[in-house]
């Protein structure tokens, strides 16, 4: 067993497995403490390495590409604190975390990991149900379906679209930008219908604007990482077949009931809201055009 324990946390390496475990210190950030620990096999592992430094070090880990839909669904945009791969290191156990870097290393040559990229995500990502408030919102998965039910403080357009709920069958992909402090972020879910979407995140009912807590929005990578995992890997994108035959399908079944009366006022009512924004110049035609058509998706 190599493992090196530090205030920001523990790297743990068995032979095959490497337990990444976020420390207690309040310097840890949110994320981190959340995410919780990380299994890393090492057939994911790319490479590792130890970069000294005057006062610290620090200790790195690259995962094949395609490996991980935490790295797939935030793109490289987590801030270095929050990032699990990577542990910040003390001078005077730069020696221990040379070792463990080593045997990690060791063991890639020895069970001839390859570098290049996989198949299939080989980390599972956050359990399920998962669910994060943030400054637009709370947004909810189950696993199989996605909810967002709009803050008092969201625009009027996503308050008047009423909760967006989608099926993670309609999804296909999740794009995500944090929050810096100094520019907003946003959480997107792209369907079919939506992928040419050109509403700002603001007014798409479809997206989380990201404006507040810094520490607080980036909990959304939770929920986008969730998602991720239960999406078809990035491998598979290229089977137009697969995505031509999904598009087949019907819509509806036979036999399909029609939805209760109470949706239908409640349909007609945010339609009107819509409307009404339409014409005091809130909504632009286009956005008018888009706005409405998820409303009527959403029924």
């Amino acid at each position: 067993m190599a493992e090196i324990i530090q205030r920001d946390g523990t790297w743990a390496f068995d032979g095959t497995t490497v337990r990444i475990t976020p420390g207690l210190h309040r310097s840890v950030p949110l994320f981190r403490q959340t995410y919780g620990e990380v299994a890393v096999p090492l057939e994911a592992i790319s490479g590792v390495a130890f970069e000294p430094e005057r006062k610290r070090g620090r200790l790195r880990m690259r995962l094949r590409e395609g490996a991980d839909p935490l790295l797939h669904a935030t793109g490289g945009r987590l801030p270095d604190p929050a990032d699990p791969y990577r542990l910040v290191v003390d001078v005077d156990r730069a020696g221990v975390a040379e070792y463990v870097a080593e045997e990690i290393r060791r063991a890639l040559l020895l069970d001839q990991i390859p570098k290049d990229p996989t198949k299939t995500y080989l980390l599972p990502g956050p359990p399920v149900p998962v669910s994060v408030r943030s400054s637009d919102g709370t947004v909810s998965f189950d696993g199989t379906q996605l909810r967002i039910d709009w803050a008092d403080t969201s625009d009027r357009v996503k308050r008047a679209t009423g909760p967006r709920i989608i099926n993670i069958g309609d999804l296909v992909q999740v794009e995500w930008l944090p929050n810096s402090g100094y520019e907003d972020g946003f959480m997107r879910f792209v369907t079919r219908e939506t992928s040419f979407s050109k509403l700002p995140p603001e007014k798409d009912p479809y997206a989380l604007d990201l404006w507040g807590s810094t520490r607080r929005d980036l909990l959304t990578a939770l929920v986008a990482t969730a998602v991720t995992a239960r999406l078809p890997h990035p491998s598979t994108r290229g089977d137009l077949a697969h995505d031509e035959e999904r598009a087949r399908r019907p819509r509806l079944t036979a036999g399909a009931v029609p939805p209760p009366a109470d949706h239908h006022d409640v349909l007609l009512r945010r339609l009107r809201e819509l409307g009404e924004l339409h014409r005091e110049g809130v909504l632009t035609d286009e956005e008018f055009a888009m706005t409405k058509a998820a409303v009527l998706r959403g029924f």
